[in-house]
């Protein structure tokens, strides 16, 4: 056993592997489980301790990104001022969707880049925290809102302007510019009445011409 495996003996080469997998996405090095065991300083051999292959290191960096991103939602919930106004809390909410995505953009796209795999119990529980943070949040700055469909409006919201950002459909400016944007488009999203006027429709049925 080499020097860098005893470091890890006392349960700590899982952490390890994770953190060198993230470390490895984020550089744009080719992925493999040899590169990952290659960065944590252990031998090729060493991953299939805790990963049976691939897929199941995939799975582990993923549900380490759902609990970095929900602390980050979390502290954007804690960090806001008393005196904010609703669309405000929820703005920051998705400011600091939009900022992790930008931050750990690999991360990111292995997180939400494959189908839902129900038969992981830890990823799902992992995903379902971040719903939890949105729902509790709604359900609490806007009583009587439509709180499941609201939330799934507003998480696709954030969500689609990550990915925008990320593939370069909108301007990949300073990050303070980046948050005034989510801001006000969350906020123009949250202006529009929840139950609009009926629209008065035009009757476009061909009639004689007097």
């Amino acid at each position: 056993m080499s020097t860098s495996e005893k470091t890890y003996h006392h349960g700590d080469l899982r952490a390890a592997l994770i953190d060198a997998a993230i470390q490895v996405l984020e550089s744009g090095e080719p992925f493999s489980l040899r590169a990952v065991a290659r960065r944590a300083g252990v031998s090729p051999a060493a991953p299939y301790r805790h990963f049976a292959d691939r897929e199941a290191l995939d799975s582990a960096v993923a549900v380490e990104g759902f609990h970095d991103l929900r602390a980050d939602l979390a502290a954007a919930l804690d960090s806001a001022p008393a005196s904010s106004s609703a669309a405000d809390v929820i703005a920051e909410l998705g400011i600091a969707y939009v900022a992790f995505a930008m931050r750990r953009p690999a991360v990111f796209r292995l997180m939400f880049g494959n189908e839902c795999d129900d038969a992981n119990a830890e990823r799902v529980t992992a995903s379902a925290e971040l719903h939890t943070v949105l729902n509790e949040a709604v359900e609490r700055l806007l009583p009587g809102a439509d709180v499941p469909n609201l939330s799934t409006a507003l998480w696709s919201l954030a969500h689609g302007l990550a990915f925008l950002h990320l593939d370069g459909k909108l301007r990949p400016e300073p990050a303070d510019a980046v948050s005034a944007r989510v801001h006000t488009v969350v906020g123009a999203i949250l202006a529009v009445p929840l139950r609009p006027a009926s629209l008065q429709l035009v009757d476009t049925t061909p009639g004689e011409i007097s």
